[in-house]
């Protein structure tokens, strides 16, 4: 019932706040209930990009890992692996970097009227020649036959400029 979404929402927010004797407990309770160990394995691996995200790019690793070792051997021997995630994410330094900068793409789009831009024709692919002939991947520049950084833009021409990853 509602105890299955209480207790997972105390294990995410106590990991989120790094108290990982709160985090083990919680964990602890909802396996020991009867709680599948795969849900609260889905949730580590949506925890990892959500919480931590770059501060410990390798926390989603981490998370998948968890949930493959918890589908290979399944209870009670996984509590373990969860417990150990659970643990490193409640260690792990915490960073909503990326979560916050696609919300703010999706808001972009959602609040967008009229066709959404085309994409620029450099960064279109052109397997054809009638796609070479309409400007298809002209001026692209190729990233890794450069030794200095490339100047190109990559957003459409109405949304130059704009930076995700600022309020």
């Amino acid at each position: 019932g509602e105890e299955h979404y209480n207790c997972i929402s105390a294990l995410h927010k106590s990991m989120r706040g790094s108290d990982e004797n709160a985090s083990l407990y919680w964990l602890a309770r909802m396996l020991e209930g009867g709680e599948d160990p795969l849900y609260v394995a889905r949730r580590l691996v949506r925890f990892a990009s959500e919480d931590i995200g770059l501060a410990d790019p390798l926390a989603l690793t981490q998370a998948v890992a968890a949930y493959q070792g918890c589908h290979f051997i399944g209870m009670p021997e996984c509590e373990v692996i969860l417990a150990q995630c659970v643990v490193y994410f409640a260690r792990a330094p915490k960073s909503i970097e990326v979560y916050r900068a696609y919300s703010n793409v999706k808001e972009c789009l959602r609040m967008h009227t009229g066709p959404l831009p085309p994409v620029p024709l450099h960064l279109r692919n052109a397997p054809t020649r009638l796609m070479k002939n309409l400007g298809y991947g002209k001026g692209y520049k190729y990233n890794p036959m450069y030794k200095e950084p490339v100047e190109q833009d990559y957003l459409p021409e109405e949304l130059k400029g704009t930076d995700f990853f600022k309020e």
